[in-house]
This record gives C-alpha cells, sequence and structure tokens, in this order.
C-alpha cells in the first residue's frame, strides 16, 4: 500500500479523548454531557469513515506521532485489517451511546459521568489498537484499554464488583508484561517493530526462538481474547453495566486481544513461518478446545449475561482457530467474524439489558413467558441468536461458512468438524 501524511488517523483517536474531557467539565449537565458522548461518538465513525475510500484504493494514511530512536516510534498506520475493526466499534459506540443513556438513567446508575468519560477513554484507546503501525504503538494503546476499563468494571462498587476488578486487573496487567518482553525481543530480533504483511522476523532466526516468541505473544493477547485456561476474568468482568459487557467485553476489549493475533501471524511472523514452527497447531488446538469447553459450561450458567460471557469465549476462539487456518478463505471468514459476531452479541447483550430494566430478572431460570411480555426484545433475541449458530442467510452463517471452507480447502477436515 502507498502511505501518505495524515492527521485523520490521529484525529480518529483524539476525538473520544477530547469528550472524555468534556464530559468531567459537565458533570453537573448531565444533558450536556451526554450530548458530547453522542457528539463524538458521530464524530469518530464519519472520521473513520472518511478514511475508508483512500484505504480501497490501495493507500494508507500515516500519522507520527513521537519518534524516540531509529526504528522506534509510536505511530498511526491506517490499513485494511486495522479498518474493519476501527469501523465496526466506531459504528457500534453510536448505538451504545444511545442505549447507555436509557440504560443508567432507567436503572439508575450512580457515577454516570465517570461511566461516560471512561467508555469514552476506551474507544479512544480501541481506535489506537486498530490503527498502531507498530509493536509499539499497539502495547501502548493496548494497555490504555486494560486502564480505562478497569473503572467500568467496578462500577457498581460492590463487594462483587471489586472482586472482578481484582481479578481482571491481575489478568490482564499480567499478561501486559509478558507482551512487553515478546514485543522488546521481537525488536532485538529484527531490529524493527513496524508491520508488514506477511511478516517482518528474519528468516536467520531459530525455530525455537520463534515458537517461544509466539507463544509470548499468545500469552499476552489471547488474555484479553478469552482464550482456556486464562479466560476467569471475563465471566467475572460481566459484574458490570450490561452496556459495558456489551461494548466492551463483546467489542472493544476482546476484540483487541483477537485484533493483536491478527497482527502477530500476518503481519510479525507471517502464517508460512508459524506453521514451520508449529505454531499454528498450538493455536489450533487451544482455540478448538476452547470452543467445545465455552459451549459446554454455557449451558451450566444461570445468570444471562454470563451465559452470554462463556459464548463470547467460545465465538473469540473461532475467530482464533480461523486465523490459524492457513487459508486465505479463512482468513476472510475470520476478519468478517469479528464484524458479525459484535453486531449479534451486542444486540444480545442489550436484550438482556432491557430485561434486566424493564423486568428485574437477570437469571434463565426466571426468564418463563418473557416472549409474551417482551415480544419485540426477544425476537431480536432469537434472531441474535440464530445468527451465532449460523443459520442462514443470517449474517454469521456467512462468516462461518467462510471458515469452514478454508478448513476444507486446506484438508482440515477435523477443524471443519
Amino acid at each position: 500500500m502507498e502511505t501518505y501524511a495524515s492527521l485523520q488517523p490521529l484525529f480518529a483517536v483524539l476525538t473520544s479523548m477530547v469528550a472524555a474531557v468534556l464530559i468531567v467539565i459537565s458533570r453537573r449537565s448531565p444533558n450536556l454531557r451526554e450530548s458530547w458522548t453522542l457528539l463524538a461518538a458521530l464524530a469518530k465513525f464519519i472520521i473513520v469513515l472518511s478514511l475508508l475510500p483512500a484505504v480501497l484504493s490501495g493507500n494508507s494514511p500515516v500519522a507520527t506521532l513521537f519518534t524516540f530512536s531509529p526504528g522506534i516510534s509510536l505511530e498511526l498506520r491506517v490499513d485494511v485489517a486495522g479498518m474493519i475493526f476501527a469501523l465496526f466499534a466506531s459504528f457500534l459506540w453510536i448505538v451504545t451511546s444511545v442505549y447507555s443513556i436509557g440504560y443508567v438513567r432507567g436503572v439508575p446508575e450512580r457515577h454516570q459521568t465517570r461511566y461516560f468519560s471512561s467508555m469514552a477513554v476506551c474507544l479512544s484507546a480501541a481506535t489506537g489498537v486498530a490503527f498502531a503501525a507498530n509493536l509499539l504503538t499497539l502495547f501502548v494503546f493496548y494497555e490504555i484499554l486494560t486502564v480505562a476499563t478497569y473503572p467500568l468494571v467496578v462500577h457498581k462498587q460492590s463487594p462483587e464488583a471489586r472482586s472482578a476488578g481484582r481479578k481482571y486487573l491481575v489478568y490482564l496487567l499480567s499478561s501486559g508484561v509478558v507482551l512487553l518482553g515478546a514485543v522488546a525481543l521481537t525488536h532485538q530480533l529484527s531490529g524493527s517493530l513496524d508491520f508488514q504483511p506477511g511478516g517482518f522476523l528474519s528468516r536467520d532466526v531459530g525455530s525455537g526462538t520463534v515458537l517461544f516468541l509466539f507463544v509470548m505473544f499468545m500469552l499476552g493477547f489471547c488474555v484479553k481474547a478469552g482464550m482456556m485456561p486464562v479466560h476467569a476474568w471475563l465471566p467475572a468482568a460481566m459484574v458490570a453495566p450490561t452496556p459495558v459487557s456489551a461494548l466492551l467485553h463483546a467489542v472493544a476489549v476482546v476484540k483487541a486481544g483477537v485484533f493483536g493475533m491478527v497482527r502477530v501471524i500476518g503481519f510479525v511472523i507471517g502464517p508460512g513461518r508459524l506453521s514451520e514452527v508449529g505454531g499454528m497447531e498450538i493455536l489450533v488446538v487451544m482455540a478448538a478446545a476452547t470452543m467445545v469447553i465455552a459451549s459446554l459450561v454455557a449451558f451450566a450458567q444461570d445468570n444471562l449475561k454470563r451465559r452470554l460471557a462463556y459464548s463470547t469465549i467460545s465465538d473469540l476462539s473461532f475467530i482464533l482457530m480461523a486465523l490459524a487456518v492457513f487459508s486465505p478463505v479463512a482468513w476472510t471468514g475470520g476478519l468478517m467474524h469479528m464484524f458479525n459476531h459484535a453486531a449479534m452479541k451486542i444486540t444480545l447483550f442489550f436484550c438482556a439489558g432491557a430485561i434486566y430494566v424493564t423486568a428485574h430478572l437477570d437469571k434463565i431460570s426466571q426468564l418463563d413467558g418473557i416472549g409474551r411480555r417482551m415480544p419485540w426484545t426477544m425476537g431480536a433475541f432469537a434472531i441474535a441468536s440464530m445468527g451465532l449458530t449460523g443459520v442462514p442467510p443470517i449474517a454469521g452463517f456467512i462468516s462461518k461458512w467462510y471458515v469452514v471452507q478454508g478448513t476444507l480447502m486446506t484438508d482440515q477436515v477435523i477443524l471443519a468438524f
């Protein structure tokens, strides 16, 4: 792709960061505070959307923030993979902002200023992850996303919320330390951190070192992606308000982990080299096991949001398995499913929140007859559920069909099964 200097990627990141400041300043005026949230969400989506024509024409806007030394800089660059992540995250923030206003007033939630400002910072960090031009920039925004999400996890300030917050920090900050080590080792081995299609790691690096590096990246990114057995923080974090669960734990936070693996496999090490050293086999086994086990564990959950959380864990590993299948068709399906899963899962969480606000119910065992009481809500729930299952012609079927085709084209029948 041809690169050119542009401030648009930076504006896309800073829009919600500026909004966070304005939200805090307007804390005594709820209507103004929420207006800033909606305006920032619309502005971010418009800026991201304005970058699409350039990317589709083969160009890549670049914005350099800081250069520390040759080969080490904070830089934003927009490519196809980052555009997919940024588009669905920014669009779904608009929907979630509208939903959040009704939700926090309907419950009602306390500390609403902190709630809206933290969510704005999280969206800024998610956009930075999407548009990161190198591993250092990705790491910085990835960790900002972790820290900014903590106030949302502990928002209710109950003992359960505080416990979930501690678990969240232990898991994600520990994985962040491992990720930092992987970034440092990558620079030592290659002298570069800039993403390149097909990977930039030198062929001179030994197979054992490449495999060790990949395992470090897996520990760094797959914790946030909810892969078993490092998934426990995600169901615990469902104690957060439902819009937080919807946007951050079905879209921004967990998808940042998956997107990190997209960068490592496709733009750092390279799928060909990973296949040579056995890295793909490790990822396939871990992802396939998580897909099956998480789905089985979901059946045992009576709390509706926890069941949806385990469903998320399963679907995220579906995407990771698609990345591990060395096939362009499977990669297409995996990237498509990032968006499809986000749209369907956010619908399911919105429905769960509507049930909680309207009927004050959060357990599946309490929901007998809810379809007659809330037909529109449960109708949307049914459609989104069928989409996640892969029932045609709903979007989930299309992305899953591509992945299955990719496994068959590479003669990996067991993965198709």
